[in-house]
């Protein structure tokens, strides 16, 4: 694999470390900025938001730009944000710099799968994408808590110093690793093609599974805490040992699957797939037995991440020589998923319908993937895209 790919996995691990670090950094930022619990979790709907509007966004502007030149860009104004907001006299500055940080975060993760993506031969393609994914994986297992850790320690803008740092690092990283052409090979495909590529329903399909197997993730994951406190009669403490567990098991699912994502890439997505609904209805039934919701909070990791090595392959599969604008619009696909599992969650919860029928809601959205997944299979020749590159 090579070596600028692991730079790009790190590079998202940075990142994803300051899109999942602001739930434990919230109480300081109340304390310091003197604005209530609900508006400093706007922060969070702010990053999310940014997300989905700036990965398809800067994948268009950025399209005819050298990969590398636009992944410095990126990766320079995600430094910057964080250092501004690091500095952020009040709560309006500190929101201006999550969204900002976000649309960038997004733009240069749609980049740097595509850069993976042409760095390594196609057979290899599903692992290379792994492992830049997986430095979201990594950033869920370590990064969070190690930023929390940081903000308890020294404040909760020492943990935005220590995220700007590590992007200019990563910056670095990224000048001296990704070639100026290697990425590039042969003229890129115009605008018109990318949009072109982007009315094949089966892309759109895709994005259905990724979407829906997110919010499958999500439903249970957001409330994990509270379920195994209040159900499961957990103490506060052990929750982070579970969460850790279930981390573990989340690059387990990654590595397992990006051994067998290129060579049986249906057989691995259903499979992972099944195996989440399953465990989502072994975690309702055994959700009372300390040793029954931890093994299978363990196993759902697996599972969960098992399907993204596929889910990122199949739409670059889909979307021909157009892919810039189609892996941008997946990370949307993905932040949909974040978005929406929650809300479904609260919804439940809200209704008094206890924790448990959160797996069951969980166990229905997989199984709901699984059907867009059985859809994709049927052969449709005809709505495979066909790109033509500008001849510019």
């Amino acid at each position: 694999m090579p070596f600028a790919v692991v730079v790009l996995g790190v590079a998202i691990f940075a990142q994803g470390t300051s899109e999942l670090m602001l739930t434990g950094l919230l109480p300081m930022i109340v304390a310091d900025l003197g604005v209530s619990v609900p508006q400093a979790g706007l922060l969070i709907s702010g990053f999310a938001v940014g997300m989905l509007v700036g990965a398809p966004v800067l994948a268009v502007a950025t399209l005819h730009l050298p990969r590398r030149t636009s992944l410095l860009g990126f990766v320079s104004a995600f430094a910057a944000a964080h250092a501004v907001g690091a500095l952020a006299p009040g709560y309006g500055v500190l929101m201006v710099t999550r969204v900002v940080a976000a649309v960038v975060y997004a733009g240069f993760w749609a980049v740097a799968t595509v850069t993976a993506a042409a760095l390594v031969p196609a057979e290899r393609r599903a692992r290379a994408m792994a492992l830049v994914a997986g430095g979201l994986t990594v950033a869920a297992v370590a990064g969070m808590p190690l930023g929390t850790l940081i903000g308890e320690q020294w404040g909760w803008r020492a943990a935005f110093w220590t995220i700007a740092a590590m992007s200019a690092a990563v910056g670095v990283g990224i000048r001296l690793s990704v070639p100026a052409d290697a990425a590039d090979p042969g003229p890129r495909p115009a605008v018109a093609a990318e949009l072109r590529a982007m009315r094949n329903p089966r892309l759109w399909l895709a994005y259905s599974t990724n979407a829906l197997t997110t919010t499958a993730v999500l439903i249970v994951f957001s409330y994990l805490a509270p379920m195994l406190v209040e159900v499961t009669g957990l103490s506060s403490v052990a929750v982070p040992a579970v969460l850790g567990l279930y981390g573990i098991g989340s690059v387990m699912g990654i590595a397992l699957a990006s051994r067998t994502a290129d060579r049986w890439p249906m057989p691995t997505l259903l499979g992972a797939l099944a195996a989440l609904a399953a465990l989502a209805v072994v975690l309702g039934a055994g959700l009372g037995s300390p040793v029954v919701a931890v093994t299978t909070i363990g196993l759902f990791g697996v599972a969960a991440f098992a399907t993204n090595p596929v889910l990122t392959a199949r739409v670059f599969d889909l979307a021909g020589q157009a892919r810039t604008l189609a892996a941008a619009t997946n990370v949307s696909a993905f932040n949909v998923g974040i978005t929406v599992g929650p809300a479904i969650g609260a919804a439940i919860i809200g209704a008094g319908l206890g924790y448990v029928a959160l797996t069951w809601a969980s166990a229905a959205a997989a199984l709901l993937a699984a059907g867009t997944v059985a859809a994709l299979r049927t052969p449709h020749p005809a709505a495979e895209p066909v790109c033509t590159a500008d001849p510019a």
